[in-house]
């Protein structure tokens, strides 16, 4: 029988043999579509079998289940990491009956009707919720009994209203503070008493205000101290800031959505006033330092998900170390204040050229009060390394990690033993990208690679830390998923990813390639998608996705994923796919990093171009008079200036929602990267100067309700491909922000429709509709 475009063989659907099912040799048909649709994660992932282990651990123990995905469904799994024991976790048949027989449904042990389970202490009962219901069963007496789950919820236990404001957990669990009427009040989650414990905060002069132009949220924004009892935050002064609209499109009038985002160049920027809130006995400490911009050492946002970033408090409570960053990213100043008093004091400072981050995945520095010393990370030597300081004096007392790789994410500081652990890329000679546990002495002294397995590690600690789980994989190799002992030691092998289903329906992995930079020396590492039934008699047009960051690159995770987006999707409509992390791009080197500080608007173009020549030379089915590229924000900047610099290599582009005119952009993101606005020339660097040179076929789209990449960077570039009489596309979304919701769908089929027709040269099917589905063991 026909089944999304192909045949079904002892259950498996095996996709149709040729490229195209087409009769007309000109046109492209919806079974086409049907068969690229199923190279989507979601057709996938339900053949690749034992690939996921995410870890519950079971009372801050030794001990967690995770459920694992099957070629039948689903198992549970008990592990005891002290023991290095994995068995079934209960009897899943057994519950099912016993569901079956309370309920009256149709339930299968190995398709349990949940996801989520909670053990008792003796790990005796297990408790899960069905139908709104509360259940736990004896796994020794197989015996289930029901309960109201209203009032709870299984991850968090008691709730407090939906409708409240959001508020940040203390660390012990009983209260959380929230931002109301520009003040901080404190919800007790015991009794829900609130308390108001400021009072001074007024419109744009707030506490704790998540706003940093592109990010504006009603969340607070906060540091608990150990103790629970106090936060460190800030009185935020935007009141000079410039404000940024957007205007709905309704039946009616209009509504206007207004909120402030300062710009490259603004005079007036967000002003950050440190303060201590106490509590318990409400009251305000003001620190005794000027006034920061809102910036941060990592990324472009002092907030994470209600956390303040760059805050480390003393083990007591009594001290909070914080880094002031200046505006351009280029001076870092450490220093220490008084809970108490509010008292600052000036530790030591780091000033660079360019711009400072303290590492990509995670911040890396760390406050050790009790021996009085900092841990520092610095790019001083070229790569990202940990240093030692004695925090009463600011001075150096050592490196701690030294040599040719990058330690991205600090993930624990035993001070017992004066061991830090620690991920790093750099090392394995495959691929630098690849990431893996480190552990070192803080005297530098007695480094290990804790995981040496090729691949990209994944790590998870157990609650005590005395264990992590370790899975590993490659892009095109499936994972291992391991339980460790904090010294490296296997312990016991929980999982081995299986693709073996996939491979009977026609799923090939993609392809990691190397190639030199356009430089000529470096090399640069990416992934190329092939068709699966590629003709190697053939020439194929060649798309470009790129992301050129310099915040992040176009590949993202190095780990195993069986569909990355729509990459495959459009090589099985009959093209090659490259995704490139080019120069300037991090988790290289320093000067790797900052090949395009200060005239960002090169977007690795000349890597790409160097990159695809050399891929059509080993590959001659690469068509290089065929070439299109697409990206979406930085990479809908990227593809519209490779439409307009590079008219005669690039043929058909698609820019999504670019930042093309970054003096229209979120101030943080463009000084960080690019310099302040007086350093650097932001207006030779945008895009509408360069529309008529346009060539090519170029479809822009973008949300004009996107209040991260405001809608006018595209209008600017539509003004000025009409000024130039250039004739272009373009979809809007009318009441979309940055990624389009649910219209992504709609997207995507209309950029593979602009594809085919004007790369591939055929004419695609009439209104595609693109439907995700779910994999049917969740």
């Amino acid at each position: 029988m026909l089944l999304a475009g192909g045949l079904v063989i002892n259950g498996l659907p095996v996709w149709a043999q040729s490229e195209t099912s087409s009769v007309d040799p000109g046109a492209l048909t919806a079974q086409d579509y049907t068969r690229a649709e199923n190279f989507f994660s979601y057709n996938l992932n339900q053949y690749v079998d034992r690939a996921s282990v995410r870890p519950n651990w079971i009372n801050h123990g030794d001990q967690f289940w995770y459920r694992v995905l099957t070629p039948k469904g689903s198992e549970y799994v008990l592990v005891n990491a002290s023991k290095g024991s994995r068995e079934p976790a209960f009897d899943q048949n057994k519950l099912a009956g016993a569901l079956a027989a309370k309920t009256g449904d149709s339930i299968q042990g190995e398709h349990l009707p949940f996801n989520n389970i909670q053990f008792s202490e003796d790990l005796r009962t297990v408790s899960f919720v069905y139908k709104r219901q509360w259940w736990h069963y004896d796994t020794r007496k197989n015996q289930l009994t029901a309960s109201d789950a209203g009032k709870t919820d299984i991850k968090h236990g008691p709730l407090i209203k939906a409708d409240k404001e959001p508020g940040v957990i203390s660390p012990d669990k009983t209260k959380e503070v929230f931002v109301r009427d520009y003040n901080l009040w404190v919800r007790s989650l015991v009794d829900g008493k609130e308390t108001q414990l400021t009072t001074d905060g007024i419109k744009d002069f707030g506490y704790s205000t998540d706003n940093a132009g592109w990010v504006h949220s009603n969340r607070a924004v906060v540091a608990w101290s150990p103790d629970s009892k106090k936060v460190a935050t800030y009185k935020q002064d935007q009141r000079n800031v410039h404000d940024m609209y957007l205007v709905s499109t309704n039946v009616g009038a209009p509504k206007l959505e207004s909120w402030k985002y300062e710009l490259p160049g603004d005079t007036a920027i967000f002003k950050i006033h440190r303060c201590i809130v106490y509590v318990d006995q409400p009251r305000v400490v003001m620190l005794e330092v000027p006034a920061d911009p809102r910036r941060s050492t990592l990324s472009d946002n002092i907030s994470s998900g209600g956390k303040m970033n760059d805050i480390d408090w003393s083990e007591d409570g009594s001290k909070v170390a914080f880094v002031s960053t200046s505006r351009d990213h280029k001076i870092e100043k450490v220093r220490i204040a008084d809970a108490n008093t509010g008292t600052v004091r000036e530790v030591f400072q780091e000033t660079v050229p360019t711009q400072f981050e303290s590492g990509w995945d995670a911040i890396n520095w760390r406050y050790l009060s009790k021996s009085n010393e900092f841990i520092w990370f610095s790019e001083r030597d070229n790569y990202g390394h940990l240093y030692l300081y004695d925090a009463a004096t600011g001075s150096l007392k050592n490196q701690i990690t030294k040599g040719n790789y990058i330690v991205t994410d600090l993930r624990k500081v035993d001070q017992k033993s004066r061991t830090l652990y620690f991920m790093a890329v750099g090392l394995e000679k495959q691929n630098p990208y690849f990431a893996q546990l480190c552990s070192v002495k803080m005297d530098g002294s007695d480094f290990k690679i804790l995981t040496p397995e090729v691949g990209n590690h994944s790590i998870s600690f157990s609650p005590d830390e005395k264990h992590f789980v370790d899975a590993y994989s490659q892009p095109n190799v499936p994972p291992v998923t391991l339980l460790r002992s904090l010294d490296g030691k296997k312990t016991v092998t929980l999982e081995e990813a299986s693709v073996d289903r996939l491979k009977a329906i026609g799923w090939k992995p993609i392809t990691p390639i190397t190639v030199k930079a356009a430089d000529g020396k470096t090399d640069l590492y990416g992934l190329l998608y092939l068709p699966t039934k590629l003709d190697p008699n053939k020439k194929y047009p060649i798309i470009d996705y790129i992301y050129p960051g310099p915040q992040g690159g176009s590949v993202g995770s190095w780990s195993f994923s069986a569909s990355r987006n729509d990459n495959q999707s459009l090589a099985e409509l009959g093209f090659i796919v490259l995704q490139l992390e080019g120069s300037s791009n991090p988790n290289r080197t320093k000067s790797f990093h900052d090949m395009s500080y200060g005239h960002m608007a090169t977007n690795t173009l000349p890597d790409q171009i160097a990159a695809i020549r050399q891929l059509a030379t080993q590959r001659p089915y690469i068509d290089t008079n065929k070439v299109g590229i697409w990206g979406h924000s930085g990479g809908g900047f990227a593809t519209a200036a490779a439409m307009f610099k590079y008219p005669d290599f690039f043929k058909v582009g698609i820019a999504e929602s670019g930042n093309h005119d970054n003096r229209n952009y979120e101030a943080d993101w463009g000084e960080r990267y690019n310099g302040l606005v007086q350093n650097s020339d932001y207006a030779h660097q945008a895009n509408e100067l360069y529309a008529g040179q346009l060539k090519g076929k170029l479809l822009l789209a973008h949300g004009l309700m996107d209040d991260n990449v405001p809608p006018s960077n595209t209008m600017l570039v539509v003004e000025a491909l009409e000024k130039a009489g250039k004739d272009f596309d373009l979809i809007v979304f009318p009441n979309s922000h940055h990624g389009y919701g649910q219209y992504s769908t709609y997207m995507m089929r209309r950029r593979w429709d602009y594809f085919v027709k004007n790369l591939l040269g055929k004419r695609p099917p009439k209104e595609f509709k693109i439907e995700f589905k779910r994999d049917p063991r969740n």
